[in-house]
């Protein structure tokens, strides 16, 4: 692969990231104005809906072999919109008690929780003997382990804005917050993890990227408006004044949903699954970056142990994936060159009979 053909992927990628983590931190400037996080999970999505609708229809006009929409693709797309929506419920609710660097560095957790469904679910072998499998162990527990103390302990501060107040009152109290908004995030990466297997089935049911996006982000604005107008009693609640719940939501629905999404797809299409999923860390860096110089917030000694060894085990998991890969399509070249090999040995003794 030359590096011009990797250039702009690189860079779309970064992009991606960007958009990725500024989606949360106005996500998080939104809540902390005031708004509830299902009503922002509602317009986002419900504008997100608006623009692909047009794109998707226009992207798949001439696709010949698109099948039609019955009744068990609808209710996929409805599964993918329930446990999408619940994923951002507590990603969101996660964020607000926490901070976008903690969101970044648990949702790296995702690979390593969808190996651990695929082989409950016994959609992946497990094979203690295998050097692949191993690794994939080994990274998953690496992962986790660095989530627990990225959540349970903070140590040290190490980056800090000068204004930040450190009165013990005040500390007991981000902690606490710190480890609520840990664990909704966990349930935010476990969720997400049942989602991509369930999109990915989806996906092979029906070939159609953005038209299963549309109908994925279609599903989560209505099941969000239903809970909504359940929970939200208030109407204000669903005003978008001040300025920043419609900066926020529109952010979302441009960035969030339609650029990256399509950001992502591109990269993927063009370099592989493989070079999309080792750019995932990168958030932690960006979120580090834009939370202290511009947000306040504080970085501490426990955030840099956990979020290394979440990458860490990240890289395990996705390398005993790629290497899993790889043999299987040697083993099946393999095959196919044997096959032609023997092919001519049959045609022969057939004329010489």
């Amino acid at each position: 692969m030359g590096m011009e053909k990797v250039a702009l992927p690189f860079l779309g990628m970064v992009m991606a990231e960007f958009a990725q983590v500024g989606l949360m931190i106005v996500g998080k400037e939104a809540m902390s104005k005031g708004m509830s996080n299902l009503v922002f999970i509602f317009y986002s999505n419900a504008f997100a809906s608006l623009i692909l609708l047009p794109s998707a229809l226009l992207f798949h006009r001439s696709q010949p072999q698109r099948p039609r929409l019955s009744f068990c693709i609808l209710w996929g797309f409805f599964l993918l919109g329930l446990f999408g929506f619940l994923a951002q419920a507590f990603g969101y609710a996660g964020i607000l008690y926490s901070s976008p660097t903690l969101a970044t560095a648990i949702l790296n957790l995702i690979p390593a929780f969808t190996f651990i469904l695929a082989v409950t679910f016994r959609m992946e072998k497990l094979d203690w003997r295998s050097s692949n499998s191993q690794v994939k162990i080994i990274g998953t527990i690496i992962s986790i382990s660095g989530a627990f103390i990225v959540t349970l302990y903070k140590g040290l501060p190490l980056l800090m804005t000068p204004l930040h107040s450190n009165s013990s009152h005040k500390l007991h109290v981000q902690m606490s917050n710190w480890v609520i908004g840990g664990l909704l995030l966990a349930a935010d990466a476990m969720l997400g993890s049942t989602w991509l297997i369930l999109q990915a089935w989806m996906l092979k049911k029906y070939p159609a990227e953005l038209i299963v996006v549309f109908f994925y982000c279609f599903f989560v604005a209505i099941q969000s408006a239903m809970v909504s107008l359940v929970v939200e009693r208030d109407l204000s609640s669903w005003s978008l004044q001040p300025n920043m719940r419609l900066i926020a939501v529109l952010y979302s629905a441009v960035f969030g949903s339609a650029f990256q999404v399509g950001i992502s797809a591109w990269c993927l299409h063009k370099t592989g699954p493989l070079f999309v999923a080792m750019f995932k860390p990168v958030g932690i860096v960006i979120s580090v970056f834009i939370g202290v110089i511009f947000l306040g917030d504080t970085f501490y000694l426990g955030s840099l142990i956990g979020a290394i060894l979440i990458v860490v085990g990240f890289y395990c998991v996705m390398w005993g994936k790629a290497k899993e890969q790889r043999t299987g399509e040697e083993t099946r070249i393999g095959g196919l060159e044997s096959s032609r090999e023997k092919v001519p040995l049959l045609q022969n003794s057939n004329e010489e009979i």
